[in-house]
């Protein structure tokens, strides 16, 4: 009993180190010490079989400081990476993400239609298998995350819901296993982008915000609260989207009428713009330099009907910050002194002070970096078992085999 008492403090403390470091990039040891709370040998100790497990190496000593010994600088190994998928109603996007939270590469592959599960799964193996050999030697694979735009069961990654996409109860997860031969993990794309904005963007050291993603398969949303993610009983917790806001006879995904998801629209902007399609780059740029009176109407009504949620949100939750991703950010950039006032009007005056509304500092990565966490989350919850056999394909076989439901 003590030697299992023995390798959980082990373990916890491994882990420890290795978010701080994870989401930092780079860690002083002195400070890894300091904020763990463990002593000099301790630390020692742990960081030095986190570099002979391959996660971390020391680049040392940091001699900016004067006071002191100079102390070791802790940094990820580049050698651990982790692969993203987000499919859309247009396209199937892949990502390969390293343990500090940076996007190697990202491949997009546009769709027709929207794509089924099998073809999804056939797109992003194929991207996958095509990053695979530009892997050098020596590189492991945590896995891979799918941010779904939909309703995905937590606790085995089952896609309830995802209505633009046309999938209903689909083990995605599990199918794009058995494709890869990897961990496959799968959540709601709104819930991930606030995770990815919490720890690497906007959100970090922010205990209480509110995320808000739009994109082409509408809108979803993310919560952090006390600074624990809130996901609810099933993870199915911020819906924003569905959000009623007017009295029109506008329908959402789910077929209510009136909602966030109904007024406020990637589509409608496209077509105020003359466009058919564009990137979240190429549309920003688009709403920026246009003085089109139809387009600065479309963008003031969405705007609008953007605030009333925003507004509710805030008198509900009190959150620190409120961060908009994918086609809100853009819509944000448009006109932020209109939606600000928007929001100060629908929120009541004590809820509203000290509350920033911001764009998503990750920008078109957001959703690769918070699908790549979903993969890298076991790895952070035990270092030292990442080299054991049959971590990838066993831990695949392990973790999808329940999405059937």
């Amino acid at each position: 009993m003590q030697g299992n008492n023995y390798e959980d403090v082990r373990r916890h403390n491994l882990s420890a180190i290795l978010r701080l470091v994870h989401r930092d990039g780079t860690a002083l040891r002195s400070e890894l010490t300091r904020r763990t709370g463990l002593n000099r040998s301790t630390t020692g100790a742990l960081v030095a079989e986190l570099v002979g497990l391959g996660l971390v190496e020391e680049r040392g000593p940091d001699t900016r400081s004067q006071v002191g010994r100079p102390s070791t600088i802790v940094a990820v190994s580049d050698d651990v990476v982790a692969f993203a998928v987000n499919p859309e109603i247009d396209a199937v996007t892949i990502g390969m993400v390293g343990l500090d939270g940076s996007v190697h590469r990202r491949i997009r592959r546009q769709t027709e239609h929207s794509p089924s599960v099998a073809e999804a799964v056939d797109i992003a193996s194929e991207a996958i298998t095509e990053l695979r050999r530009e892997l050098g030697a020596g590189r492991r694979i945590a896995g891979i995350g799918v941010a779904v735009p939909g309703i995905v069961r937590a606790q085995d990654g089952l896609v309830r819901l995802a209505p633009h996409l046309g999938w209903v109860d689909e083990p995605v997860a599990e199918r794009l296993a058995q494709a890869t031969g990897h961990p496959v993990y799968a959540a709601n794309d709104a819930s991930l982008g606030a995770m990815a904005e919490r720890y690497f963007g906007a959100g970090k050291g922010i205990t209480d915000l509110i995320y808000l993603n739009g994109g082409a398969s509408g809108i979803g949303g993310g919560l952090v609260i006390g600074g624990a993610a809130v996901g609810g009983i099933s993870g199915y917790a911020g819906e924003f989207g569905h959000t009623r806001v007017s009295t029109s006879h506008r329908t959402d995904s789910a077929g209510i009428s009136g909602t966030l998801e109904a007024e406020v629209t990637r589509s409608g902007l496209l077509a105020a713009l003359g466009l058919h399609a564009a990137d979240p780059d190429e549309l920003e740029r688009a709403l920026l330099t246009s003085h089109a009176p139809a387009v600065r109407a479309e963008v003031g009504r969405q705007l609008d009907y953007l605030a009333v949620t925003l507004g509710g949100a805030i008198n509900v939750l009190n959150p620190q910050l409120v961060v908009l991703g994918g086609f809100l950010a853009s819509l944000h950039a448009a006109d932020p002194e209109r939606l600000l006032a928007g929001v100060k009007a629908a929120a009541l005056p004590a809820h509203f002070a000290g509350v920033e509304v911001c764009a998503a500092e990750l920008g078109s990565n957001l959703l690769m970096i918070g699908a790549a966490e979903l993969a890298f989350e076991p790895l952070l919850g035990d270092p030292g078992g990442f080299l054991a056999p049959g971590w990838g394909r066993g831990r695949a076989t392990q973790d999808a085999g329940g999405t059937s439901g």
